[in-house]
């Protein structure tokens, strides 16, 4: 029998409870495992060492091995490193480590080694190496990859060698151009990233690039000291300069360009500039963003970020024409996003001259219509359908459901997440689950996997997995309702919707019970140490402590109390209620001025890229909770409604609700 046959069926037995002696001896390496994890953290290359005799024939041996070898890659000889990924081979560890190794090749710009095993690599999930790998390509073919190698820098918000490496290399080819690189330093400067702007000025214009921290830090003081802008570089660093005086002050930007720079500046850099000008002003939610947008002569010259923010000012002044044209100019990768294409959608029948271009709208709905999300319900809906639980799926079968059972990635990966190796253990389940590796998943394996984690209770990759499916869908998988019975009851006890519980739920914290956020929110319901005292008192649990917070009842309780406070407070309204649930409630109310608007028009123009996925998200999920805890049609719209400034009628602000 193979080490990972043996490991698989050590792992099985012991998450089923089959083997009183193999669970035993797993439970005695559990300890060195959580041993290792901390020394793998200090980086205790001698600790680590010590310790991983004793993990030999654990379930988890791959992953302790890893650690070891991880922990001394750089100093590592290549015959131990071969060793490790011969012994490891078809493990996620395996390919793990090689993708580490990769990256130290390219560092070490070992191109004849890298060229060699990048072949084998095989969840090809990482920007960097890639980036490596297509200046392999340049290298060896004289291949042209400039277009997927810019697609990856421009995506890297921080400055990596890789991919800076792939431009150097193909800008002195002539594979990409100044205005390539100009473009990533704009991108760089807009997302408030000075290092990886200088990192693309460095290659252009390296003289220029020192003075890239003088404009992060005072760029009106920069631009002021240089009125007249002469050469290609200069005329670029003014532009950087606008782009970080806007993100300070759109209209100090619009002003100063308008009266200094507008002249010097080409077209194209011109329009680049008032884009992210009105992208600044659309981020405040200001009326005028869409009139800077209006300056632009030439969508093409924008990315798709840009014209994703000309879209939403659009939509905010009623502007249908112009959010069709910039729909329109999208590259083709965005223009399958349904976001894009609902709107190009609703732009189309809102222009439409003639029965053509009412029927691609229609025809563009229905390409995206589904119960899959926010849009994808939309879309069903402006097509007169409701939303309806899908037919399920054929059940599974005993052989199926065997197969997942003796997946040895799959078991790995419970284990970790059992012993509380959480991390660990999503990762090696989704590469498991990946098509992009061999073994890769169809659609009834997905089930069977997601089957699996449902019946181990370990929620998130359940959903995450069913999720991914494409042609079925399994409701019940994909919605599960964990604590039904508490979390029904206390819904009906406060007035409140269950399936907007559910629906939250979902979002927040995938039913992890004890998840913690990254700013200290815990439990299922994801809340907030301050917020929990506050609302505790304010429903009369007077013995509450702050530890209680990951009792299931408790979180529970205080999360819907919570959340009935805020839907109170903005008077029903399940999208502002959502936003302040994620975003505090200081944030809708300012966001709800101005003009009255459709509430997807509303949702998609919050300014916080979190909030505005999660608020999509937590509508959606609601809907379609509805339809299995109602068993009838819903409507996504009757959830919406529209948004506008609170009605003077209304009650004063909650201004007590943290």
């Amino acid at each position: 029998m193979k080490f990972t046959q043996i490991l698989t069926l050590v792992g099985a037995l012991a998450l089923t409870g089959l083997c009183s002696t193999a669970t035993l001896a797993q439970n005695k390496g559990d300890d060195t495992l959580l041993d290792m994890q901390q020394a793998f953290k200090r980086g205790d290359k001698t600790r680590l060492s010590a310790l991983l005799p004793q993990t030999r024939g654990h379930v988890l041996e791959p992953l302790a091995a890893y650690w070891e070898m991880r922990a001394k890659l750089d100093t590592a000889s290549e015959s131990d490193i071969r060793s490790f990924l011969t012994r490891y081979a078809g493990t996620y560890y395996e390919d793990r480590l090689r993708n580490d190794w990769l990256l130290l090749l390219g560092k070490r710009r070992d191109w004849a080694t890298f060229t060699a095993e990048y072949p084998r690599y095989r969840m090809r999930d990482d920007r960097e190496v890639r980036c490596y790998a297509l200046a392999t390509e340049a290298m060896n073919s004289k291949a042209n990859v400039a277009e997927e190698a810019l697609r990856h820098w421009y995506a890297l918000r921080e400055a990596d060698d890789g991919c800076t490496y792939v431009a150097e290399h193909l800008h002195s080819g002539k594979q990409i151009d100044g205005l390539d690189l100009w473009r990533k330093a704009r991108i760089a400067m807009d997302a408030n990233r000075p290092r990886a702007a200088q990192a693309a000025v460095d290659i252009e214009a390296p003289r220029q690039s020192e003075q890239i921290s003088l404009i992060h830090a005072d760029p009106a003081k920069y631009l002021d000291k240089r009125v007249l802008a002469l050469t290609r570089s200069r005329k670029e660093m003014a532009v950087l300069a606008l782009i970080r005086l806007s993100a300070k002050d759109p209209d100090d930007a619009a002003d100063l360009l308008n009266r200094r720079w507008s002249i010097q500046l080409s077209p194209e850099e011109r329009n680049w500039t008032w884009a992210v000008i009105g992208k600044q002003a659309a981020l405040r939610l200001q009326d005028n963003a869409a009139s800077y947008f209006a300056k632009v002569q030439k969508d093409s010259d924008l990315n798709d970020d840009l014209l994703g923010w000309k879209v939403r000012a659009a939509l905010r002044q009623g502007q249908w024409r112009q959010v069709l044209t910039a729909t329109q100019a999208m590259s083709a990768e965005s223009m399958k996003d349904p976001t894009w294409v609902y709107w190009r959608a609703r732009a189309l029948m809102a222009t439409a001259s003639d029965a053509t271009q009412r029927q691609e709208a229609q025809s563009l709905l229905r390409n995206i219509a589904s119960v899959k999300g926010f849009y994808e319900q939309l879309a069903l809906e402006d097509l007169g359908q409701s939303i309806t639980a899908p037919e399920r799926p054929s059940a599974l079968t005993a052989a199926e459901k065997a197969n997942a059972l003796a997946n040895a990635g799959l078991q790995r990966a419970l284990y970790a997440i059992q012993i509380g190796l959480r991390p660990e253990g999503i990762r090696e389940w989704n590469y498991s689950t990946n098509l992009h590796t061999p073994g890769g998943m169809n659609d009834r394996e997905l089930l069977a996997a997601a089957d699996l984690a449902c019946q181990r209770q370990v929620w998130d990759r359940c959903i995450n997995t069913s999720d991914r499916t494409k042609e079925v869908i399994d409701f019940d998988q994909r919605f599960p309702m964990p604590l039904r019975e508490t979390v029904v009851r206390r819904a009906g006890e406060i007035k409140l919707d269950p399936a907007f519980v559910y629906g939250l739920i979902r979002q927040e914290s995938r039913f992890i019970m004890d998840a913690r956020s990254h700013v200290g929110a815990s439990g299922l319901m994801q809340v907030m140490p301050a917020t929990a005292k506050w609302t505790a008192k304010k429903i009369g649990m007077t013995q509450f402590t702050p530890e209680q917070i990951n009792d299931r009842e408790v979180n529970v309780a205080i999360g819907t109390a919570y959340l009935k406070l805020v839907l109170d407070d903005f008077e029903g309204s399940m999208p502002m209620a959502t936003a302040a649930y994620n975003a505090g409630p200081g944030r809708p109310r300012s966001w709800r001025n101005g003009p009255v608007l459709e509430a997807a028009i509303w949702a998609e123009n919050i300014p916080f890229n979190e909030t505005r996925d999660y608020v999509k998200k937590v509508l959606s999920n609601t809907t379609n909770y509805a339809t299995i805890l109602t068993r009838q049609p819903q409507s996504l719209k009757a959830r919406l409604g529209n948004i506008g400034p609170r009605p003077s009628a209304t009650a004063e602000v909650n201004k007590e609700l943290p």
